[in-house]
């Protein structure tokens, strides 16, 4: 029986904090604000664009805010590709899960358009349904998105896994009623991941394929 997989995009399937990393702190420049090191944005990363430009102004200063993002999406739009590389084995993974006729998609929190450009470009081919942060929807940890993937006449629930590197990921599928697996090699650390006890945890891709 085919297996549904729901990929989180930013720290499981890619390496994109250089990419946000070089385009946050150029916006941050262009409006007199103060840098911050690669290490401090990882921690930012998880929530969506909006909650990463406030996380790095620490102010409710709206216009502020609004400024800095509309100069971190205008940068991200054209430099992303020169920070944004998939993580060794993940394209040979996905490529075995296709040949065996699985489902995979994408469930992200990055801004919808980014999140389809980011998929297309280095995964073109491979996932049946790509969702990111949309208007409208509420992101993980709600299982809106998620839900709206398991809806899909192609997918069972009860077949169906959630893998991401984040505490959210398995919130979002523990609120959906389906399993998560936590992999450990993205933005956040290992010991939350445990302490929301996930039936799996990944180290490495080649844990996360004997797991699949």
């Amino acid at each position: 029986m085919r297996k549904g997989w729901i990929f989180d995009l930013d720290g499981t399937l890619v390496d994109s904090l250089p990419g946000i990393a070089t385009s946050l702190n150029a916006a941050l420049v262009s409006c007199q604000q103060p840098e911050h090191t690669t290490s401090a944005i990882r921690g930012f990363i998880g929530d969506g664009a909006e909650m990463l430009v406030r996380r790095a102004l620490v102010t409710d200063d709206s216009e502020l805010v609004a400024d800095v993002l509309e100069h971190f999406r205008a940068h991200y739009a054209k430099h992303w590709s020169k920070g944004t590389t998939p993580y060794p084995g993940i394209c040979d993974l996905l490529s075995q899960l296709q040949a065996r006729g699985d489902q995979l998609a994408v469930l992200s929190n990055k801004p919808h358009a980014f999140t389809m450009q980011i998929v297309e470009s280095l995964f073109p081919a491979t996932f049946d349904q790509v969702l990111g942060q949309r208007p409208g929807i509420p992101h993980k940890p709600d299982p809106a998105g998620l839900k709206e993937i398991l809806a899909s006449s192609a997918w069972m629930a009860e077949q169906s896994i959630m893998i991401g590197d984040s505490v959210m990921d398995l919130q979002t599928a523990r609120a959906a009623g389906i399993p998560s697996i936590a992999v450990t090699w993205g933005y956040h650390d290992s010991a939350p991941l445990l302490a929301e006890q996930p039936p799996w945890m990944a180290h490495d891709v080649g844990d996360l394929a004997r797991i699949m």
